[in-house]
């Protein structure tokens, strides 16, 4: 038996309906072919991956996420956290994947393999393969408190018969918001692996949205929104409220999934003021270069460093299609110019915004309130 999802009530089906109306909106931006869609989509991909590692103690930067997403060598972060985030980004990419694939169903062998690409560098814990042992989990911050003891061993084969069974066939009508939830949910509690359980909970969270195919995952995934300190908290909260000290399948899962809706609430609250501040960015830098006479192609290289992000030469030149001679002749020209300003050296050498980006941020400036809680009024 798993924890089932529970019945929704009007308030959660409000809650669903404006995440569908923001997602909406974001499905017609995307789907007007914007010319900053790829950037958009790794900048939102990398926040998501740098948020589910940040939960298990993995912390980079976004920039250096998307360096490493790109082949890149990570300015701050270690190799042991570089080679944490490199492996869940490959899980990630391959999730992504699967979105359109054919003939597809979940089995555990899928999960199994999904499992090796983010916990591979780790063989002492059987990546790939389900625990032989004991596993629980601790209280945040208490190593010798346990807030969770996993179902034995010798009880994961036939949990993970049944989830995988649920996920080819069960509640196939509930909102992909509340399926994907209780795959996570479940996984989580099963907790067949030795480690790596949390983000391959997400991970599967991410791939059921995938397999809906209603917008890219990058806009689907809450795991930056966990990833914020206060988030994680509450995270695993609620995961010990409704998962109960030892597996309960009997417990109500209502909690879990108002905190889930919360969550994609929210993380679509942001996505949709990203993209619109994105545009009036790409909008208000281009009559600004188009007044010096410079090529709108720069703009990709302008976009990053208007949102303090690190401009690298070798994103720009993939990002405007490029190669590397007259990627790094805009990129020197647009520090002549005062656009950007030259950090670091040699392999160690990016970009930032330079003095002239300061009244183009003035024209775009907006002020970003918090972000609402759709429930804080229940």
């Amino acid at each position: 038996m798993l924890y089932r999802a529970p019945v929704l009530d009007d308030h959660d089906e409000n809650v669903l309906q404006e995440i569908e109306s923001m997602r909406g909106q974001l499905r017609a931006y995307l789907a007007a072919q914007l010319r900053w869609d790829r950037p958009l989509r790794r900048h939102m991909a990398a926040r998501a991956v740098a948020g589910s590692n940040t939960i298990e103690g993995y912390a980079a930067s976004i920039d250096d996420v998307e360096a490493i997403m790109t082949g890149e060598q990570p300015l701050q972060a270690g190799e042991e956290v570089a080679g944490e985030i490199a492996g869940y980004q490959q899980a990630m990419t391959y999730i992504q994947s699967l979105s359109d694939a054919p003939h597809f169903t979940y089995d555990e062998g899928l999960l199994n393999g999904i499992h090796f690409m983010i916990q591979g560098r780790h063989l002492d814990k059987r990546p790939g393969r389900w625990r032989n042992r004991e596993v629980w989990v601790n209280a945040p911050g208490r190593p010798d408190v346990r807030d969770y003891t996993a179902p034995d061993d010798r009880e994961v084969p036939g949990l993970m018969s049944e989830l995988v069974d649920w996920l080819n066939h069960g509640d196939l009508d509930a909102p992909v918001h509340v399926r994907a939830s209780m795959a996570h949910l479940n996984l989580v509690k099963i907790h067949p692996w030795h480690d790596g359980n949390g983000r391959m909970s997400r991970a599967l969270s991410a791939l059921v949205f995938s397999r809906e195919a209603l917008m890219p995952p990058e806009f689907s995934s809450i795991e930056e929104w966990l990833g914020y300190p206060d988030h994680t908290y509450a995270y695993y909260d609620v995961l010990k409220e409704v998962g109960g000290p030892v597996w309960s399948p009997q417990r109500d899962t209502h909690p879990w999934i108002r905190f889930c809706l919360r969550a994609h609430h929210e993380q679509a609250q942001y996505a949709q003021r990203l993209i619109e501040t994105q545009a009036k960015a790409w909008v208000a830098l281009g009559r600004a270069i188009a007044a010096e006479g410079r090529d709108e192609r720069v703009l990709f290289a302008l976009q990053p460093a208007f949102f303090n992000q690190r401009v690298r030469r070798s994103l720009y030149q993939e990002d405007a299609e490029l190669s590397e001679q007259p990627a790094s002749r805009d990129i020197r020209m647009l520090c002549e110019a005062g656009w950007l300003a030259q950090r670091g050296r040699a392999r160690g050498t990016y970009y930032v915004a330079g003095p002239k980006m300061s009244p183009v941020r003035s024209e775009v400036a907006a002020d970003v309130g918090p972000l609402t809680n759709p429930y804080a009024a229940s």
